[in-house]
């Protein structure tokens, strides 16, 4: 495994004022195929013309890196090529897609999750992406397939959330220092799939991924 950050140990990255300092951020290297240039994408941002610019790089970098080495590499070495949807959101962004119902939660809400640079209300460090899988739009049909990956992330990856959107069965997946491990959905069935304390939480779910490659690191 590279290094995950082509910075120095001890350099602090600040909140780029310039498009070499954003340049040079971008490049910040999270883990094997994942940079953080690759999670800057917004279409709020962009069609509002909003910053989607870390207010504390080194926070971003250092959830993000986590993120990506723990769940997102996992995923993209065994099912190939991940699409990201959305990744990290600056507070501003964040704040006007929840004041607009742009589908985002408030701030406070989002911390730790899309807003990586912040910390959630018990000063944990988290990040989520929002992917889509298309080996799984490749391979399945019906409505209620996702809980097929959905299974078998569950069962081989140290996620904190997922939540499964209808369309190309995109989801939320975060890494959080505190992993809840819990998975909605808002395709049928729509709700919550699994949590703590439920009877189907603990034990093996391989009977609904049979045919799923085996885990690759």
């Amino acid at each position: 495994m590279i290094p995950a950050v082509d910075a120095q140990e001890n350099d602090v990255m600040r909140k780029p004022n310039s498009m070499k300092g954003l340049e040079d951020l971008g490049r910040v290297r999270l883990s094997q195929n994942f940079f953080l240039r690759d999670f800057l994408h917004s279409e709020i941002a962009d069609f509002y013309r909003i910053s989607n610019i870390p207010e504390d790089p080194d926070l971003a970098i250092e959830a993000g890196k986590r993120l990506c080495e723990e769940l997102l590499e996992p995923l993209e070495a065994t099912f190939g090529r991940l699409h990201i949807r959305s990744g990290y959101r600056s507070p501003a962004v964040n704040r006007f897609g929840n004041d607009n119902k742009l589908n985002c939660s408030t701030n406070a809400s989002t911390a730790a999750h899309h807003i990586w640079d912040m910390r959630d209300f018990d000063g944990c460090m988290g990040a989520a992406v929002c992917i889509a899988v298309p080996w799984m739009v490749d391979h399945y049909h019906d409505e209620s397939d996702w809980q097929r990956l959905a299974w078998w992330i569950h069962d081989h990856l140290p996620y904190a959330s997922l939540c499964f959107f209808p369309k190309l069965w995109a989801f939320n997946i975060q890494w959080h220092e505190r992993p809840k491990r819990v998975i909605q959905s808002y395709i049928s069935p729509r709700g919550i799939l699994t949590k703590p304390g439920m009877a189907n939480w603990q034990g093996d779910h391989s009977e609904w991924y049979e045919g799923f490659p085996p885990l690759r690191n």
